[in-house]
């Protein structure tokens, strides 16, 4: 057995803490969130306070640090794996936070035992840390279950791995963007049927490259909308479609389904549509 203040002990003690970390937990304390810059041509307030020190590292106080590695890389032996990485913690208004929570804001994730502080994670931003500084704080869970965790975990899968379709079809379905967009939060007919939307997703024929490309809009539906059974979808859908201009390379294609209505095939060949997110010219 190792003995007593060694170095051997030291990492028993951050193992064991490690153990109840999980990804999507949080330090509410304030914190520093460190990220390098060039000196000579700082870009934020950070760095510009930073390079007038002659400093190469900006720091920035910020409110707390949300852990997104991995639970399985957080629990493994500081040892083998000694870093966690991290997001800083931010305030947002009450609007700002509903689009979060909806995944419109992809630079951002939610975090629903954060909601009522308004805190949500910035992955824009993302540091590197030793695993011994969870000695240093103390575990807030962001999550409170298994949907939570998974949510979250998307929305940072999400931020990276967004496919970025092609400049025309942005401009060809900027009309669309702005009706789902208008529309989404009224007390309407509309409205309601687009806040029953799980997601949209899009689905290229033959490819993304091709001079003549079908494009399939799969809408999405939660499969629980008992307000929304029986209403006017393929009406919806119509309305929908009309809204995507002719063109001469792109086609539209359109349908309302729920995910156990979709074929596996149709779900792995498309990508979900970042309406706030398309090219606005």
């Amino acid at each position: 057995m190792a003995p007593e203040g060694s170095v051997d002990s030291q990492e028993a003690v951050i193992d064991r803490a490690l153990q109840a970390w999980r990804q999507g937990d949080c330090t509410l304390e304030p914190q520093w969130f460190v990220h390098r810059i060039n000196p000579s041509l700082a870009l934020t307030p950070a760095g510009s306070t930073a390079a007038q020190e002659g400093a190469e590292l900006a720091e920035q106080r910020v409110n707390g640090l949300v852990v997104v590695s991995q639970t399985c890389d957080i629990v493994r032996a500081c040892q083998e794996r000694p870093y966690l990485e991290v997001c800083p913690l931010v305030q947002v208004s009450d609007e700002a936070l509903q689009q979060i929570e909806r995944g419109r804001r992809p630079a951002f994730a939610f975090l629903p035992q954060l909601a009522g502080r308004q805190l949500v994670a910035d992955l824009d931003r993302t540091m590197t840390v030793e695993k011994a500084m969870v000695l240093c704080w103390s575990r807030v869970p962001g999550c409170a279950s298994d949907p939570e965790v998974r949510a979250f975990a998307q929305a940072l899968a999400r931020k990276r791995a967004r496919f970025a379709f092609p400049d025309d079809f942005n401009h060809w379905a900027r009309k669309l963007q702005g009706r789902l967009a208008e529309k989404h939060d009224r007390d309407s007919p509309e409205g309601r049927a687009l806040r029953a939307l799980r997601e949209i997703r899009v689905q290229a024929s033959p490819t993304w490259e091709g001079g003549a490309v079908t494009v399939m809009f799969f809408f999405i539906r939660h499969d629980v909308d008992s307000e929304f059974e029986g209403a006017p979808w393929q009406n919806f859908l119509a309305a929908w479609l009309k809204l995507l201009p002719a063109n001469t390379r792109f086609t539209a294609d359109g349908q309302i389904s729920t995910l156990d209505e979709l074929t596996a095939s149709d779900y792995v060949h498309s990508d979900p549509l970042d309406l706030d997110h398309l090219s606005p010219s």
